[in-house]
């Protein structure tokens, strides 16, 4: 053992960045942070499109912009970071060992450690596409990665698979370079990126958006040569006769995001099956003592200015943690949901020793229209909330305040759902 820090963070994309600093605001000065990549700011870093910052900064500004101003206040406050430097385990008693080729193989005894190690790709392998395995298939991060650090066009005639937020901003990125992009073709009967994203990037372009569309061939040995997509039914089979055949050089994968989770499973935390996040409290404290977790690790995000205010709050508890101001464990009521919600995060709460109000974000499973957010306490209704409309691809939130529980003191279930 090398060293003693009070908390290490796991990250230094716009999550670890953002809980850095809420630790330090609130007294814990012996910070570290550990960034696998040769700069701070993560995947903003290559989203070089504008759109963030819209709630944390109050105007609109690039990845690059937010990552910016972010690490601009990290260098501000002096606190310490390890660049290229991976982490490769943390065990129960938090001690954390990483590798780079400064220090070799270390590892640290942390009080605390918060996990924002954000997520990654679904690739080409999970998806079961038939075909060779030619050239010029890429995941849309790691396509866009090469046009916007890197100077690579990837190619010119592009059929995108997916229609998750990345895929739609290399739609459109790929049309501005000149390519041209035939088609994109989602799977489910809706898309998973932001309304807003389709507009901007598909509609103001004229690319079509083929839902309940697979890509079911890819043709070309050495190079992509072509792309065959088809409809599919209810249990999402290709239907006979619905193919359609496109040239192409390019194919973008848009599938999906996996929270970045094999040194949280390490630690023994539990996990959510649906979010391939770890289980938390509403301190964002994971199963395992002392271990935070916050951002895409936990659950992927819609706006990275979400990101920041859950960040906020894991740094501020892990302080609060290690100054031993966390207090007792008060009485814990299970969060839980049904009935068109998929997830909540977090998934219990403390209602003895909760912040005055608890921010409780979940996704919706399906396309909704006209229906109601509800809460129940137990079986009794507290609050209603009407939506014209939910989508899969939009976060859903919840504030439950402190003081709503003097009504009900026995309270042993918070349950979300959407009501018609």
């Amino acid at each position: 053992m090398n060293k003693k820090v009070q908390i290490v963070i796991i990250g230094g994309g716009p999550a670890g960045l953002a809980a850095a600093l809420a630790a330090k605001k609130n007294g814990v000065n012996d910070i570290l942070i550990l960034e696998r990549d040769n700069i701070l700011g993560g995947i903003l870093n290559q989203c070089i499109h504008n759109g963030f910052g819209l709630h944390t900064f109050k105007e609109e500004l690039t990845g690059p912009e937010y990552a910016g101003r972010y690490i601009d206040m990290v260098l501000e406050e002096k606190i310490p970071y390890k660049l290229d430097t991976m982490v490769i385990d943390i065990n129960k008693d938090k001690e954390v060992t990483y590798i780079n080729k400064e220090d070799g193989l270390q590892t640290i005894q942390a009080e605390a450690v918060i996990l924002a190690m954000g997520c990654r790709e679904r690739p080409r392998g999970a998806l079961n596409i038939p075909g060779y395995r030619p050239a010029g298939i890429y995941t849309a991060g790691t396509a866009q990665r090469l046009m916007n650090i890197e100077g690579h066009m990837v190619g010119r005639k592009v059929v995108i698979l997916g229609s998750g937020d990345i895929g739609l901003i290399m739609a459109r990125r790929m049309t501005l370079e000149g390519a041209k992009v035939e088609v994109v073709a989602e799977l489910m009967p809706y898309s998973g990126g932001l309304k807003r994203n389709i507009v901007q990037c598909l509609d103001d372009y004229g690319i079509p958006l083929k839902l309940s569309h697979t890509v079911i061939g890819i043709e070309g040995k050495d190079h992509v040569e072509g792309i065959t997509i088809a409809e599919v039914d209810a249990n999402r089979k290709p239907i006979p006769g619905t193919e359609e055949h496109y040239e192409a050089d390019t194919l973008l994968l848009s599938c999906g995001l996996i929270p970045e989770n094999e040194l949280t499973k390490g630690i023994g935390a539990g996990m959510n099956p649906v979010t391939n996040g770890p289980l938390v409290n509403d301190k964002l404290e994971t199963d395992a003592d002392g271990v935070f977790a916050c951002g895409n690790v936990l659950h992927v995000h819609d706006l990275v200015d979400y990101v920041s205010e859950e960040a906020t709050l894991a740094g501020a508890n892990a302080a609060a943690y290690v100054l031993g101001g966390a207090g007792k464990e008060g009485r814990r009521v299970k969060i839980t949901c049904d009935n068109g919600v998929r997830y909540t995060v977090p998934q219990t709460l403390d209602i003895t020793n909760m912040n005055d109000k608890v921010v409780v974000r979940f996704r919706v499973a399906d396309v909704y229209k006209d229906r109601s957010i509800c809460v129940y306490y137990d079986d009794e209704k507290v609050s209603s909330v009407k939506k014209r409309v939910l989508a899969p691809g939009e976060m859903e939130q919840v504030i439950l305040k402190k003081e709503s529980f003097d009504k009900y003191p026995d309270v042993t279930n918070i349950r979300i759902c959407t009501e018609e």
